[in-house]
């Protein structure tokens, strides 16, 4: 990833997320409804600035991945999920997923946690081959659980150990 960072991120980057998102979003990789315009705001009680990691550059955010617990149970503690990886078009194929993805094994392991996952629309092949170089493996697939542009989509469950 050349010219760019990653850092936590902040309360006030949730315009820019939420434009992102905006901008970003497709069937490969979203189920719920494109956000509209006038935009709620990004950050509430489901999606803190501390569960986000950004990437940005000189002209803005690129990308950002949610990492968060997967259930609220404490014997699950020790499982983090990646629970959304978003890159603007404009920077796919820089790197950015990559090291945004990167980024959250080093945050999950500095957490405490010994296991990271993740879930990912079985037709999202550039998604699962960077998920897979990255050492995730398919751990479980449901399959037709999305209905999207008249097309039943499997969601795959993956996940890997960190070291």
């Amino acid at each position: 990833m050349h010219e760019s960072h990653i850092r936590p991120a902040r309360a006030d980057d949730g315009d820019a997320l939420n434009r992102l998102d905006h901008d970003a979003w497709s069937t490969l990789h979203a189920v719920s409804p494109r956000r509209t315009q006038p935009f709620a705001p990004f950050f509430d009680e489901r999606n803190r600035p501390g569960d986000l990691l950004v990437a940005e550059d000189g002209g803005g955010l690129l990308g950002y991945i949610k990492l968060a617990a997967p259930t609220p149970l404490a014997c699950n503690r020790h499982v983090l999920q990646i629970q959304g990886l978003v890159v603007a078009d404009a920077a796919r194929g820089r790197g950015v997923g990559r090291a945004l993805l990167r980024a959250a094994g080093t945050e999950a392991r500095r957490r405490g946690a010994v296991r990271l996952t993740l879930r990912v629309l079985g037709h999202n092949a550039p998604a699962r081959a960077l998920y897979t170089s990255e050492g995730f493996a398919v751990e479980g697939v449901l399959p037709g659980e999305f209905l999207l542009d008249g097309e039943y989509v499997d969601d795959v469950l993956m996940g890997r150990s960190l070291p």
